[in-house]
């Protein structure tokens, strides 16, 4: 190889290594990038699982708080057809 062929070669490979090194340097920022959009996704749904959670705390105790409320209503009705029922008998 003669010198002009020997300098054209290391240009080009200058210049190779140069976007190599720039491709290096654009994936760095990009994982880094990604890492933090990940943290955030994963902070939020965090804060959304927990959420979630105390919804599903809130709705078992709705359930409980219904079914109390039911047992009183139906004890309710039950109480009230008794004392009827008693002044019905005593009526006659």
């Amino acid at each position: 190889m003669d010198a002009k062929n020997e300098g054209k070669a290391e240009k080009t490979f200058k210049s190779f290594g140069k976007r190599v090194d720039d491709f290096i340097v654009e994936l760095n920022q990009a994982a880094e990038k990604m890492e933090q959009e990940f943290r955030e996704k994963y902070e939020e749904l965090k804060v959304t699982a927990e959420r979630v959670k105390k919804e599903a705390e809130s709705k078992e105790r709705w359930k409980e708080v219904e079914a109390n409320l039911k047992k009183a209503g139906d004890e309710l009705k039950n109480a009230f057809s008794a004392a009827f029922r008693k002044q019905k008998h005593n009526e006659k």
